[in-house]
C-alpha cells in the first residue's frame, strides 16, 4: 500500500493526478456538476443525440419488451431481434457486407487484433493512435512497430522491411488532435502487401461525410476489403457500445475468434433499440453535421484573432495547445471560473510537452455559446501578456 500511496502523491506533484466530475444532470451542452452549471466544451456527443427524446423513448420501449439485460453472451442466448437488425442496419448505412456489435470500442479492437494475427505477422501502429489500439497489438503475439505520425511513405518503407505484415492499424480521426488519417495511401499499402487495414472511425463515424458514414465517405473511399472499420456508438450517436463492419468471411471468423465478442454478455437490447433510432435520426437530419461544421469553423476565425493558432483539424475536435502541463491546468481552471468546461488533457494522453486544452463541440451548441467560449479565451490570452 506504501508504494500505490506513494506513486499517487508523486501524480499530484507532477500536476498527472485525475479526478472524476459528479454530474447531476443529463449529457448536454449546459451540465451541473454540484451547484455549478457549466457550458461544456469537452463531450464526443458530436450531434447532441445523447439526450434526445426520441432516443430515450426507444430505449424505454426496448427495455420493456426485452428487459433491462441480455442475460448471455451473443453465442449462448443474449443475441436479440433488436441487436441482428442494429447490425443489418449498421453494415447497410456504412456499405459494408456485415457487421458486428462489441461492449465498446475498446474490446473490438482487442477482439479485431487478436483474432486476426499471430505470433509470425507484423502490426503497424501511428504513433499517436488511441490507447485501445495500442494495447491490442501489445496483447497480440505479434511483433509490433510504430511509424510516424499518419506517415504513409516511412511506413511503406517498413512494409518493404517486413517478412509478414499482418495488420495496419490507425484511427481514423484522431482523437486528441482532430485530423484524418492518410486513409487513401493506407489502402494502396495494405492492397500491395497482403495486410489488414483496421481503421478506428470512432470520431469520424456519424460526424464525418455527406450522409456521416465516417471518415471513408468524407474522404470518397468505398469500404471494402482488406478495410475493417470500427466505429462506436457512444459519440456522434450518443448511446453506447461499438461495431465492427466488413466483408461476410471477417465478421464469420470475428464470431468464432474474437474472444471479446465470445466470453462477453452482450449489450441490453434496450441499447440496441436506443441506437436504431439514433442512427435514423443521423440518417434523417443531416442539417445536424451541418450546424457542426458551420460552430466548428466559427470558432477557429475566432480563435485566429486570438494568441490561440488553431491546428488543422477540421473536425469537432479542436485542441489548444499549451505544452506544459500547469499551463493547460491553469487555462483549465480559469474557464471553469467563467463557467465553462473544458478539461485539461496531460500526459500520457497526450505525449509530454503538448498538454492541452481538447475543445470539443456538438450539434447542440449555438452561435452564442461559441462566442462565449471564445470571449473566455480572449479574457485568457489577456491575463497572460
Amino acid at each position: 500500500m506504501k508504494t500505490l500511496e506513494k506513486d499517487l502523491a508523486q501524480r499530484r506533484e507532477q500536476h498527472l493526478y485525475r479526478e472524476r466530475l459528479v454530474l447531476e444532470s443529463p449529457q448536454g451542452v449546459e451540465i451541473r456538476v454540484g451547484d455549478e452549471t457549466l457550458l461544456s466544451f469537452c463531450s464526443n456527443d458530436y450531434l447532441g443525440l445523447a439526450n434526445d427524446p426520441r432516443v430515450i423513448a426507444a430505449f424505454q420501449q426496448g427495455a420493456q419488451r426485452y428487459g433491462v439485460g441480455a442475460g448471455a453472451s451473443h453465442l449462448v442466448s443474449g443475441h436479440s431481434r433488436a441487436h441482428h437488425a442494429l447490425e443489418e442496419e449498421l453494415a447497410d448505412f456504412v456499405g459494408a457486407g456485415r457487421a458486428l456489435l462489441f461492449s465498446t470500442g475498446y474490446m473490438a479492437n482487442l477482439g479485431v487484433m487478436n483474432a486476426l494475427t499471430d505470433r509470425y505477422d507484423v502490426i503497424f501502429e501511428d504513433r499517436l493512435n488511441h490507447a485501445s489500439l495500442i494495447d491490442a497489438a501489445r496483447l497480440t503475439r505479434a511483433k509490433v512497430r510504430r511509424f510516424p505520425h499518419a506517415d504513409a511513405g516511412r511506413l511503406a518503407e517498413m512494409l518493404a522491411q517486413a517478412h509478414r505484415p499482418g495488420l495496419i492499424a490507425t484511427d481514423a480521426v484522431f482523437s486528441m488532435d482532430g485530423d484524418i488519417a492518410p486513409l487513401a495511401e493506407l489502402c494502396g499499402l495494405v492492397e500491395k502487401h497482403g495486410a489488414w487495414l483496421l481503421a478506428d472511425d470512432a470520431h469520424g463515424f456519424g460526424v464525418l461525410g455527406k450522409n456521416g458514414r465516417g471518415s471513408f465517405e468524407h474522404l470518397g473511399i468505398p469500404l471494402a476489403p482488406p478495410v475493417i472499420l470500427m466505429g462506436t456508438l457512444g459519440k456522434a450517436l450518443g448511446v453506447f457500445g461499438a461495431f465492427v463492419a466488413g466483408e461476410a468471411a471477417l465478421i464469420e471468423t470475428l464470431i468464432q475468434r474474437a474472444r471479446t465478442y465470445i466470453y462477453t454478455t452482450a449489450l441490453p437490447p434496450a441499447v440496441a433499440e436506443a441506437v436504431r433510432a439514433s442512427l435514423r435520426i443521423v440518417r434523417e437530419e443531416g442539417w445536424r453535421r451541418e450546424r457542426l461544421q458551420a460552430l466548428v469553423a466559427q470558432f477557429r476565425a475566432g480563435a485566429q484573432k486570438l494568441d490561440f493558432a488553431p491546428t488543422s483539424s477540421l473536425t469537432p475536435i479542436q485542441p489548444l495547445i499549451f505544452g506544459k502541463t500547469q499551463a493547460a491546468l491553469e487555462a483549465s481552471r480559469r474557464l471553469r471560473e467563467r463557467g465553462i468546461l473544458v478539461p485539461a488533457i496531460r500526459p500520457p494522453t497526450v505525449p509530454e510537452g503538448s498538454a492541452r486544452l481538447r475543445i470539443t463541440f456538438s450539434a447542440a451548441h449555438e452561435e452564442t455559446h461559441v462566442d462565449r467560449l471564445l470571449e473566455a479565451l480572449a479574457a485568457l490570452c489577456a491575463s497572460r501578456k
